[in-house]
């Protein structure tokens, strides 16, 4: 990792904690604001733990863009859980047929970039 990306990382990782610290939820109830507040904590540790062997410089700038627009995301909708894609099933339309192995390979394709890591951590 070469020191501008280290650096990069790091400050998305500070963003990130001020973001909590300053969290307010939507609701306005105070319960809700602490489940929020740690789970944006919960989730950057996880995440961040996950991914601090990456090497390759594309695997690493794929994670900076999706911790970006999740940041970016939770400001917007006032939401710190990512945001659900709806997809009926066999809903994608392949190039040949309709098999459930090619509307797999769709639905992969098109989960948005904020939800990459999602599945997988939780």
């Amino acid at each position: 990792m070469t020191t501008a990306t280290r650096q990069e990382v790091l400050g998305l990782y500070r963003s990130i904690f001020r973001l909590a610290k300053k969290w307010q939820a939507a609701s306005g109830q105070m319960e809700d604001t602490i489940k929020e507040k740690q789970y944006i904590l919960n989730e950057a540790r996880t995440l961040f733990q996950k991914n601090k062997n990456l090497t390759d410089p594309d695997l690493i700038k794929q994670c900076i863009d999706e911790c970006t627009a999740r940041i970016e995301i939770g400001l917007h909708y006032q939401i710190p859980y990512p945001r659900p894609i709806h997809l009926p099933p066999m809903g994608l339309t392949p190039l040949r047929g309709r098999g459930l192995r090619s509307q797999e390979k769709l639905r992969k394709l098109s989960k948005p970039i904020y939800l990459k890591s999602h599945d997988e951590v939780s």
